[in-house]
């Protein structure tokens, strides 16, 4: 018991950082996507058309809402796995979460 009492901090810690490292890079990508494709390549893109529209237009109207859903739906994945993986996850058969 006293072992998994002295691991415990180092656990938490790490389940920590790892979250932290995920929401970093998934922030980085949607600056990228966002900001990168929608306001700095916008000249590029607009010379390329997409059904009709110039691409610029459209990643700042359309892509980038897409990605950002897509990034929502890897973020809860990705944090399921590290929830398992830190044995943090929600007990399926109750109300209260684990890892206490």
């Amino acid at each position: 018991m006293a072992e998994r009492d002295d691991a415990q901090p180092h656990r938490a810690r790490a389940y920590w950082r790892a979250n932290l490292k995920l929401t970093a890079v998934l922030l980085a990508i949607w600056f990228v996507v966002s900001f990168g494709f929608g306001i700095l390549l916008v000249e590029p893109l607009n010379r390329i058309a997409f059904f009709g529209f110039k691409l610029g237009f459209w990643w700042a109207q359309q892509g980038s809402i897409y990605v950002f859903v897509v990034l929502i739906f890897v973020y809860t994945v990705c944090m399921q796995r590290l929830d398992r993986k830190y044995d943090v996850h929600e007990d399926p058969e109750s109300d209260e979460p684990r890892g206490d």
